[in-house]
């Protein structure tokens, strides 16, 4: 009996537990709405259609050339075959599916100021995935954390976005687990590769502190679909104040150092290998043709999602400017 009730106070527990996390969740979305989503209304006044620009045009069918036709729609290879120029004829497909490639690795619970990075993270999913299914799209979600967690299948509503708030919320790992290591963002981005395979537009949250190698299955995403990177970062990343003597503890792998930040030379040398790092990433992501968000702890959303919204359509407007100058 008594065992039974030990059981039955675990399982009570448990549900207290959950229904306080959902609970949890919902009161935070609803503050996202209030505070974040009501200011972009004003702002952006429709621009959400900027943000993502849909799973794009199917080819439906070949008919010949016709006066006014778009000349940039010419298939050059059959009107080589058949020798009379034929063009393709496109129907548009309005729906469009979001994939968030989230990583929850321990490095992404730092926050040297009042936010940790995973806050940031799960504001920005959020506001996003609300302004999405608002408007019927679906969005979904691949959950990392030493490993791929979960997998979300792309859905719409409200209710959908707490359930996908709620996943992130949940550790990957137990509190108090030992570290498991540096994160193979590879594996996670391999991962979106292999699952994802309708067009979509795909968000990639992370810190972008990870073994080497993620640069490649990084490119191959962006050759099927419309890749996004949201970088989230905090200052003492890239600047270390004078503190004295500090232990300082790898995240992922729990090596710790004591470091003195009173040495000058130090924080010097600390500012540089900082700079390059930061260097090398943002070639990195260049290199694979992605466009990328820098959110910071100290970031306010809306602005940020603002910038990000301009980014956006810097990048419609130049690649109409190229798609016309090829057509030309």
């Amino acid at each position: 009996m008594a065992f039974w009730n030990r059981k039955q106070r675990a399982a009570n527990d448990a549900l207290l537990h959950a229904e306080a996390a959902a609970a949890g969740t919902e009161r935070a979305l609803r503050r996202l709405e209030w505070t974040v989503i009501r200011r972009l209304d004003g702002l952006l006044q429709g621009d959400y259609r900027t943000l993502m620009r849909g799973a794009g045009l199917d080819l439906a069918d070949l008919r010949e050339y016709q006066h006014n036709d778009d000349v940039r729609h010419i298939d050059w290879n059959v009107t080589a075959r058949l020798q009379v120029p034929h063009v393709r004829v496109f129907t548009e497909d309005r729906e469009m599916a979001a994939w968030f490639v989230l990583d929850l690795s321990r490095s992404v619970d730092f926050g040297s100021g009042p936010r940790a990075k995973r806050e940031i993270s799960a504001g920005f999913v959020g506001v996003v995935a609300r302004l999405l299914t608002r408007h019927g799209n679906r969005v979904g979600a691949l959950v990392y954390g030493s490993e791929l967690e979960a997998v979300i299948p792309p859905r719409t509503g409200r209710a959908h976005v707490l359930h996908l708030l709620h996943a992130m919320e949940r550790r990957a790992e137990p509190r108090g687990a030992k570290p498991g290591g540096t994160t193979r963002l590879a594996e996670l981005l391999d991962a979106a590769g292999n699952m994802i395979r309708r067009r979509s537009t795909i968000f990639v949250v992370s810190d972008f502190l990870s073994a080497p190698g993620w640069e490649k299955p990084l490119g191959r995403l962006t050759q099927r679909h419309e890749v996004l990177a949201v970088r989230l970062s905090d200052p003492l990343e890239r600047q270390l104040p004078d503190l004295g003597l500090v232990p300082l503890t790898d995240a992922e792998t729990g090596e710790q150092l004591w470091v003195d930040t009173h040495d000058r030379g130090f924080r010097k040398r600390f500012i540089r290998l900082a700079h390059e790092r930061e260097v090398a990433l943002r070639e990195a992501l260049a290199r694979a043709g992605v466009d990328t968000l820098e959110l910071s702890t100290e970031d306010d959303l809306v602005e940020a999602i603002v910038r990000f919204v301009d980014l956006r359509k810097r990048r419609i407007r130049a690649v109409g400017r190229q798609a016309k100058v090829v057509g030309s």
